[in-house]
């Protein structure tokens, strides 16, 4: 390690990103069965509470559930003809990697730092309600938490997390996913 500090990356300009907040944007249709179904499918979970709607009509709920992560895969569903951000991506930069130049509805400015590489940090989800069958869904993001720590060799690197509510049509607060990235 140098005995040199180096430089701190937490600048008034990234702490003044804490607490941003982008535009609430409502998801393209509603939750609905299909969706659903190949939904459980890619996840590979055979829970009737998903497709039985008999068996799910005897449940605790008394009605067929969702997946509460779903509803943030919905987040990315554009407007038939709206095209294709992670395209534009590509076709603005070749060299995109197809995840942090990806332009999304309700997306957060860019944190402002030199710090170029991104890496997973770690995902969480928080929920308070079952979406169901029928709901609007609509969503913010919000820069949670940033902090600085120091690596092995003295480099400092940025843990920024982004926290985003899923609400329904009623303002029921549905789940929390909370995505942190680090960037050095």
């Amino acid at each position: 390690m140098s005995s040199q500090q180096a430089e701190s990356k937490m600048t008034p300009e990234v702490q003044a990103m804490i607490g941003v907040e982008g535009d609430i944007v409502e998801m393209m249709g509603v939750v609905d069965q299909e969706y659903l179904r190949r939904f459980a499918q890619a996840l590979m979970d055979p829970d009737p509470m998903y497709w039985d709607e008999e068996w799910a009509k005897n449940s605790k709920f008394g009605r067929l559930t969702v997946p509460p992560i779903m509803v943030s895969y919905m987040s990315s569903r554009i407007p038939l003809g709206g095209g294709d951000p992670v395209t534009q991506a590509f076709e603005e930069n070749p060299f995109s990697d197809g995840i942090g130049s990806v332009k999304k509805f309700g997306e957060l400015p860019n944190v402002p730092t030199d710090l170029v590489r991104v890496v997973n940090g770690g995902n969480e989800l928080e929920l308070y309600e079952y979406p169901s069958i029928g709901d609007r869904i609509k969503f913010q993001h919000r820069y949670s938490d940033i902090r600085e720590r120091v690596g092995r060799e003295g480099n400092p690197f940025l843990l920024i997390t982004r926290e985003t509510k899923f609400y329904n049509q009623d303002d029921h607060l549905l789940c929390i996913t909370r995505a942190t990235t680090i960037r050095r």
